[in-house]
């Protein structure tokens, strides 16, 4: 069947092969953003003084993750100005190969024990770079693959990208389960540590290998030839005629942080210290749960398409906050049924996968790129980078603020998909093609 023959719904095999491309490289390139996290012990006891209280170690590791989210506005405008100027393909594939080398480097950094505090100050510069390489990365790639399929598929397109992201996610958590299932602590501390780092350099040269055999977005190479190119600045554009859309996509953007960055990067971590649960369960628990978030992007997307945007982010976000709390009761029963709870909920944080479908509808194609990126870098900056500051404090005084805090953002979605978003699926057509 050729491409002429394929209703107009249906995905076409480029297609297929551009949705295949794009999520192997963004988990790719998400797993070296996010490795640091599931090594996190480690690396607060081997980054910062000794004698360093075990709260406030806590408190500086998080801090250093948090600093490669304060960094993605910066990296996305710039990437996002050149993707809506000269193509989304030129940036697709840059934003990655700029997250592969400080992965690299942060696998070949000497400790606090050999060089003092130049060991974390290095480890800030690392993040940071990384924090801007994936500034560009996700919303580039949310913007690239709604672009090249049929407009009544965006939903998917978007779930299965998401997923991506998220298939980089588990694959930290396995590769750092791997790690101290393989070694012991001490070997873990001299130097198995390293191990997941070294690895995502080379992830990371894989993936701009891979994107090389994606092509420019249809959408793009019509606006090209139109003339219809923004010729100023995209952002702009974006601050001048479309802040309604900036301030929702920013609210959005929060729920997506809270979801992800708690109950799935945060919760390994904090699990050992706040329920007595070994770190080996809480990695084989959380290894579950990221394997159902993967799942459940899909199913959002499919549910988008199906159903509509309200509908889906309504259900996911009530379900959500049921889940967060039942985790948390569990865990606070000492439960045994730790990872079946733990994969529920991540099946209903997969209701992230709405964000990016209401961000792509919420900017026309000429500024898409710079908006969406705007909108959803400064609010991770904002939302992403404080929240383990902010649940690291109220951990102090409430043992259950994990679960308060995703609740509260998941009404903040239950809002949107009462009273905000248009439900029109004639909105997808926004997407796949440009404003005339």
């Amino acid at each position: 069947m050729d491409a002429a023959s394929v209703p107009a719904h249906r995905l076409r095999r480029q297609d297929v092969k551009t949705l295949v491309l794009s999520a192997l490289g963004g988990a790719l390139e998400f797993y070296d953003f996010v490795i640091f996290v599931f090594l996190a012990g480690a690396i607060g006891q081997l980054f910062f003084p000794p004698e360093t209280a075990e709260w406030l170690r806590t408190l500086q590791t998080f801090g250093l993750f948090a600093a490669g989210y304060l960094a993605r506005p910066l990296g996305g405008i710039v990437m996002a100005h050149f993707g809506d100027r000269h193509g989304r393909k030129r940036m697709f594939t840059l934003s990655v190969f700029l997250m592969a080398l400080p992965t690299l480097v942060i696998g070949l950094l000497p400790t606090y024990a050999a060089i003092g505090y130049a060991a974390p100050l290095l480890l800030l510069l690392m993040r940071v770079l990384q924090g801007a390489a994936v500034g560009g990365e996700v919303p580039g790639a949310w913007v690239f693959v709604s672009e090249h399929v049929p407009a009544r598929r965006v939903g998917l397109a978007c779930g299965v990208l998401t997923a991506g992201l998220t298939a980089g996610i588990l694959l930290g958590s396995l590769i750092a389960d791997a790690v101290h299932s393989i070694f012991d602590a001490d070997a873990v501390l001299r130097w198995a540590w390293r191990i997941p780092f070294l690895i995502g350099g080379v992830f990371g040269f894989l993936a701009v290998i891979l994107r090389r055999y994606l092509a420019e977005t249809p959408v793009f190479r019509a606006m090209r030839e139109r003339r219809e190119l923004e010729q100023g600045m995209p952002l702009g554009v974006v601050l001048r005629r479309h802040r309604l859309a900036v301030i929702q996509s920013m609210l959005l953007t929060w729920m997506l942080t809270a979801a992800i960055v708690v109950v799935i990067l945060m919760l390994p971590a904090l699990m050992p210290k706040l329920f007595d649960i070994d770190t080996m369960t809480a990695l084989r628990a959380n290894t579950a749960a990221t394997l159902a978030l993967t799942i459940g992007c899909v199913l959002t997307g499919l549910s988008t398409d199906r159903f509509g945007l309200r509908v889906t982010l309504g259900v996911g976000a009530t379900g959500l906050a049921a889940t967060t709390y039942l985790l948390f009761a569990g865990l606070a029963a000492n439960t045994p049924h730790v990872a079946a709870l733990y994969a529920l909920t991540g099946l209903f944080v997969g209701m992230v996968a709405t964000v990016p479908v209401a961000l792509v509808r919420s900017f026309p194609p000429a500024v898409r790129f710079s908006g969406i990126s705007f909108a959803y870098n400064v609010a991770y900056a904002l939302f992403g980078g404080l929240t383990p500051l902010v649940i690291s404090l109220w951990l102090r005084s409430e043992r259950m603020a994990p679960a308060h805090y995703v609740t509260a953002l998941c009404v903040l979605g239950l809002a949107f998909a009462i009273f905000g978003l248009p439900d029109k699926k004639s909105d997808n057509a926004r997407i796949s093609a440009p404003e005339g």
